[in-house]
């Protein structure tokens, strides 16, 4: 399943425009916060999908029913580029567990690359609800990449995929690569995929924009 949370008229698509805009994003403080109110909402769209229980709570005055999540998730994040949505579905999933994953493109001097993992930190995440945070879903294969590495830490009972942008072509490498088990959560899907795979219109390099630039071996 795929949800494109900008599809839907909301607050949602200020941050979302704010992001894109290259004026904007000029100020990298901004940019990081944009992404994080984008991060929490997205978090509240898939705590619609958990399963609950209703629970008495003692107030001063007596007791109430709430119906509250029978379990939190695991979030996980690629580094560095998705620490800003991290944080921001980590602020709706305060006592979540927490996975982070080093993942970077190798450049080769023909023009291609490799999609390589160097470093997992992660708790069991066996038939829990894991969220997958990465800015973007360019060619699909980075998060493909980490998905499979996680599963050295078991084997999730449901897996959310939360990204700002993903290519066409992204998205449906990962439909094609990933079990159905998974959702795929994105703030908007663009058609275009460069040689280099950049998306476009896109919105540049996301770690960059939020951490400053990094110096390229």
């Amino acid at each position: 399943m795929v949800n494109i949370i900008g599809d839907q008229n909301s607050v949602f698509n200020q941050f979302i425009s704010e992001i894109r805009d290259q004026t904007i994003q000029k100020d990298s403080m901004r940019f990081r916060r944009n992404i994080e109110r984008m991060g929490e909402i997205m978090a509240y769209e898939i705590s619609k999908t958990f399963t609950y229980e209703k629970c008495e709570i003692t107030t001063p005055l007596g007791i109430a029913s709430v119906s509250l999540a029978k379990e939190q998730p695991v979030i996980a994040t690629i580094l560095r580029a998705g620490l800003p949505l991290h944080q921001g579905v980590l602020n709706y999933f305060d006592r979540a567990e927490n996975a982070f994953i080093s993942a970077y493109r190798k450049h080769h001097k023909n023009g291609t690359f490799d999609i390589q993992v160097e470093y997992l930190a992660s708790p069991d995440i066996a038939d829990k609800e894991l969220i997958l945070c990465d800015p973007m879903i360019a060619s699909g294969a980075s998060i493909a990449l980490t998905y499979n590495a996680l599963l050295m830490r078991g084997k999730p009972k449901h897996t959310h995929l939360v990204c700002l942008i993903a290519s066409t072509e992204g998205v449906e490498y990962v439909k094609k690569q990933l079990p159905e088990n998974v959702t795929i959560w994105c703030g908007a899907v663009d058609e275009e995929l460069t040689a280099q795979a950049y998306i476009v219109p896109g919105l540049g390099d996301a770690g960059d924009l939020a951490f400053g630039k990094k110096f390229n071996n």
